[in-house]
């Protein structure tokens, strides 16, 4: 029986835990360029089992959110080698979660003001992001519609993403991860009532999964090691408005089939956790479970109880936990211990300087802290 805090072997590299901090765009970066702030964060979280980056735009077009750091430019490569240096010099492992996010953009983050792209012509109806509005002010904002991806421009956001993961493995990466979830652009063609194309990426659940699926070949091509590749799915996800779909868990264990056959890092599936309420159940997880009998993690709602739980019924391999690593930097301390977690300040989570971002003490920090006052 696995528990939360044994080692886990991932592929050719060895986790010191079980636990996952989940990805987090934190919107730190006027220059969208990783910096030391960003190095001393992650490295504080570097007891982490494994560390998964914010959102990483591939491509100017990719880009969704104000101030997130790109990994597409050699600046970029320079400062997120900056990062990688400082967790592995803790002893940890990171991988890149590499992000195109496809409609949920704004004219104003578009190379040019251009319209952001989708697999279709369908706006996401009431989706805000991070962006400038007519006067330069930055907040939240709706979203631009957009315009359809041609085929050969899909083969080009291919590309990106391949370039992306060989910046990625300069800059000293352990691995990436393709950001499929969330209704960003892969979940976009996923879902056919954002993806109603006729050609063949379009009209069958082979056809909306054979972008990603291209995308995650290319990588392992480039990378020349599967294991290196992860991809974060999230089933019956309605976030940014994208509708339910009578064919969701089909293709969702369609997708763990295919993925199964190309030996990945892992799958990391992400629970949306709508309203306080679990929209991936265990008996979904037992399905994908068979369907793709290699590494998973689960994010989403997870406290460390229920993570064990999942993680010692052999449902899931590795737990991911977001906000609670903001507030928490030394978390697998915390679990191991049973000591009290610190709760994150909401009003920092996106933008602003270092409060709220490298200011958390660990447990034993804010223990000295009021003696020192």
């Amino acid at each position: 029986m696995s528990h939360l805090l044994d080692r886990h072997t991932l592929g050719a590299i060895s986790l010191k835990n079980r636990v996952v901090m989940a990805p987090m765009t934190r919107a730190r970066n006027a220059d969208c360029v990783a910096g030391p702030h960003n190095a001393t964060y992650y490295g504080q979280r570097a007891g982490a089992g494994l560390i998964v980056t914010e959102g990483t735009p591939v491509s100017p077009n990719g880009q969704g959110y104000a101030f997130v750091p790109g990994i597409w430019s050699d600046e970029q490569v320079a400062g997120w080698r900056g990062v990688t240096d400082r967790v592995h010099e803790q002893s940890g492992r990171i991988f890149a979660q590499l992000w195109h996010v496809g409609r949920l953009s704004h004219t104003s983050l578009q190379p040019n003001r251009q319209q952001p792209v989708s697999a279709s012509e369908i706006p996401a109806d009431g989706a805000m992001t991070f962006a400038f509005d007519d006067n330069g002010t930055l907040g939240f904002l709706p979203v631009t519609p957009p315009r359809a991806l041609t085929v050969d421009e899909i083969a080009g956001v291919t590309a990106d993403f391949a370039d992306a993961g060989k910046n990625a493995d300069t800059a000293g990466f352990d691995g990436v991860e393709i950001h499929g979830a969330n209704g960003y652009l892969f979940e976009q063609f996923f879902n056919p009532n954002s993806n109603v194309r006729t050609d063949h990426y379009g009209g069958s659940i082979e056809n909306r999964s054979r972008f990603a699926l291209e995308t995650v070949d290319q990588l392992i091509d480039l990378l020349g090691d599967s294991t290196r590749v992860g991809i974060r799915l999230s089933p019956f996800s309605q976030s940014f408005n994208m509708q339910p779909y009578d064919e969701a868990e089909e293709t969702y264990l369609y997708l763990g089939q295919e993925l199964a056959t190309r030996n990945l890092a892992y799958v990391h599936i992400n629970d949306q956790f709508p309203d306080g309420n679990r929209i991936v159940s265990k008996d979904f997880l037992a399905r994908f479970r068979t369907a793709y009998p290699g590494t998973i993690i689960l994010a989403g709602g997870l406290d460390q109880q229920l993570a064990e739980n999942y993680v010692a019924e052999g449902l899931i391999d590795l737990a991911a936990f977001g906000q609670p690593f903001i507030s928490n930097p030394d978390l697998p301390e915390r679990f191991r211990n049973d000591w009290a977690l610190a709760v994150p300040d909401r009003d920092t989570f996106y933008g602003g300087g270092l409060e709220g971002y490298i200011d958390y003490p660990d447990y034993n920090q804010a223990l000295v802290a009021p003696a020192d006052a």
